[in-house]
């Protein structure tokens, strides 16, 4: 059974989809708001977004184009009550894999959905990109979560990039200021603690003894080194 993930604020809209694609053997979860939206497609877990365009907080287009960035493939069909060529196709660069005008039919959307899912499957047949492990965790790329003991962690987006990039460069010293422009896309110069803050976050999920940190090692001065044979330090 697939389960999708509605990112729709108009309850009637909502209500009415939830039902449909419910009685046609969806599980379904819902989000009003923009960023909890993004947030909670970051965490993994999702076969396919149902995606409105218009949000509050953060518009769909934002939230396609920060999934894609991340590198999260989950299909995503949009929903928009602008129906011009020029919104179309703005929604389809940022990442939309459809594109549905409201007001539509039940059926054409329970139609694109089934196919979306069908082309999905058939591509992760095709390139099932590679999982990372390390003691008792593991990264699903293809579901873009991360679990320990078998057990899905609840990541945020930033921390989810920030540990696949480590896992990616292995045995390589990495500072932060490439961290910076590799994982949160800064190109100025600038001083901040937000790299050390999101390693401490992710230590606390990852180490088994997050003050002696056997996976994810500071080099001090220079920046961070995941190596899968440290024994801790």
């Amino acid at each position: 059974m697939a389960h999708l993930l509605l990112i729709e604020d108009e309850v009637g809209i909502q209500v009415t989809i939830e039902d449909r694609l419910r009685s046609e053997g969806y599980s379904v979860e819902s989000v009003a708001d923009g960023r909890a939206g993004l947030e909670r497609a970051s965490g993994g877990g999702i076969d396919l977004i149902v995606l409105d365009r218009m949000l509050p907080s953060l518009g769909g287009l934002q939230i396609c184009k920060e999934l894609r960035s991340a590198g999260i493939a989950t299909p995503v069909l949009m929903l928009t009550a602008k129906g011009q060529l020029t919104d179309r196709v703005s929604g389809l660069r940022a990442g939309a894999d459809d594109y549905l005008v409201k007001p539509f039919q039940m059926e054409e959307l329970v139609a694109r959905i089934e196919a979306l899912l069908r082309r999905d499957r058939m591509r992760a047949t095709a390139h099932s990109p590679p999982e990372y492990r390390f003691g008792e965790i593991r990264i699903s790329p293809k579901e873009a979560s991360v679990f320990r003991s078998g057990q899905r962690l609840q990541l945020s987006a930033k921390e989810y990039q920030l540990l696949l990039y480590l896992v990616q460069n292995p045995r390589r010293v990495l500072s932060r200021k490439e961290l910076l422009r590799e994982v949160w896309q800064y190109r100025a110069e600038i001083s901040t603690r937000t790299v050390d803050v999101h390693v401490g976050w992710l230590r606390q999920k990852v180490e088994l003894d997050p003050r002696r940190p056997r996976w994810i090692v500071t080099r001090h001065g220079i920046g961070y080194i995941f190596d899968p044979t440290e024994s801790g330090g």
